[in-house]
């Protein structure tokens, strides 16, 4: 009798990678975004 491997999800591994790849840039986008602005408002009230 022959077995299948068992996997740790029933989520193919290209639908899993896609999805870690939007969930990063879902956070991602926003917080470097937010970081850009902090960074950019921080510079405006030191110099001026």
């Amino acid at each position: 009798m022959t077995t299948a491997p068992e996997s740790g999800s029933a989520v193919p591994e290209s639908r899993r990678t896609a999805l870690i790849v939007f969930a990063w840039l879902w956070v991602g986008a926003p917080l470097a975004y937010g970081l850009y602005e902090l960074v950019r408002k921080a510079t405006q009230l030191f110099t001026g």
